[in-house]
């Protein structure tokens, strides 16, 4: 804008050149929050997190209300059962190894005690024989004579007749140009071992009479197969018989020098 200074009376001169940038001021106090702005896109799922603690345990629930009655049931049929062998009663069955190892006692049976395979007694010519399928064939000590004779003058001896004990033998040469065993360890490697063993199965022993293994019969499993063993004899008519209805008829090694 031009104009005319009234005190000396000349004209307005030009503007003036800008002058330099003066130096930034004080920081000015933070000013009011600014409006929210636009919701942003939705964010990619996150991974799973870990598996909580378990809960308390609920209290137990009410009793339910009682069912209704059933159905009649159909008649049955007045006829006897088949027969069923009752696995309500324990049976003792021993197994003899025929060997030096202890055998084992088959599937579903426990072992009572194991020992050595007892065969047959004789007394002054008169013979007793032990039941191969019986507790009483597995003593749990060897003794060369393992009984007595006592009289009623309250006096006993030992082996001082003809006293004889007969064990099964396991599959070993015997040597005959030497004298006979004395030696207890000596003997006890040519004695079967056996386990007595106890279970709840019912227990029977087929013979085929032929040199085939025969089936058991319908609703019985095989526990082993073997050769029928009938009796044993000794001096004179000593001797004994095994009831082939046993299990220690049915010996799982046919050995000539069988005792």
């Amino acid at each position: 804008k031009h104009g005319i200074n009234a005190e000396y009376g000349g004209a307005d001169g030009e503007p003036g050149v800008d002058g330099a940038k003066g130096d930034t001021g004080p920081r000015g106090e933070t000013g009011e929050p600014g409006e929210d702005g636009a919701k942003g896109e939705k964010g990619e799922r996150g991974e799973p997190g870990s598996k909580g603690l378990a809960g308390i345990q609920g209290e137990k629930g009410e009793p339910g209300v009682d069912g209704g009655k059933g159905d009649r049931g159909p008649d049955g049929d007045c006829a006897p059962d088949s027969y069923t062998p009752c696995n309500c009663d324990t049976h003792v069955l021993v197994r003899h190894s025929q060997s030096t190892d202890e055998p084992e006692c088959p599937t579903g049976f426990e072992s009572l005690w194991s020992g050595y395979s007892l065969v047959f007694f004789e007394g002054n010519g008169y013979g007793l024989s032990q039941d191969l399928g019986s507790a009483g064939s597995c003593l749990e000590e060897f003794q060369v004579m393992p009984f007595m004779q006592c009289s009623s003058s309250d006096v006993c001896r030992h082996g001082v007749r003809t006293d004889k004990s007969f064990w099964l033998a396991v599959d070993a040469e015997p040597d005959f140009s030497v004298k006979p065993m004395t030696s207890i360890d000596e003997i006890q490697n040519h004695i079967s071992r056996c386990n007595v063993c106890v279970g709840t199965k019912y227990l029977i022993t087929r013979h085929s009479f032929s040199d085939t293994a025969p089936e058991c019969p319908p609703k019985f499993s095989k526990m082993w197969e073997g050769y029928s063993y009938l009796m044993v004899t000794s001096s004179g008519t000593s001797g004994g018989g095994q009831d082939l209805a046993s299990s220690g008829s049915c010996l799982e090694n046919f050995y000539l020098h069988l005792y």
